[in-house]
């Protein structure tokens, strides 16, 4: 994995071998079959790839095919490491798409990549079910 600051933006790019996992835990399968996380940009969005290698943003929550935006991997990024940030991973106690306000302090919370995937799959059903009318 690598990690650190390109410009103004933070950016955690998984390497070859854990973008299966990556993808497994975030079940990018579920939401968006046919495509791969390869990273996160900015905290807020998962970075994805389909299978013709094209690469897109879409927001954490709710990851819909809907919100999937064109994304240019700089190439060879010179990344800037940040020890406060590293492992991870800036979150909204209540995610914005439910009303949460990302400029209080009290709505971010610093996690670990795995906690993280955790909440990205439970808020994610979460959204679903409220979209489906409370059903699963």
């Amino acid at each position: 994995m690598t990690e650190g600051w390109l410009d103004d933006n933070y950016l955690i790019l998984f390497d070859e071998h854990e973008v299966q996992a990556a993808s497994d835990r975030y079940r990018i399968a579920d939401w968006l079959p046919g495509y791969r996380v390869i990273g996160l940009w900015g905290w807020d969005d998962l970075v994805v790839c389909d299978s013709l290698t094209r690469v897109f943003t879409v927001p954490t929550v709710p990851i819909d095919s809907e919100y999937l935006a064109p994304f240019e991997l700089p190439v060879g990024p010179s990344l800037k490491t940040d020890p406060r940030y590293t492992g991870r991973v800036k979150w909204y106690v209540k995610p914005v798409v439910f009303g949460g306000d990302p400029a209080i302090e009290e709505n971010i919370s610093w996690i670990s990549l795995d906690h993280h995937a955790e909440l990205v799959v439970w808020w994610n059903t979460r959204y679903r079910q409220i979209k489906n009318g409370g059903k699963s």
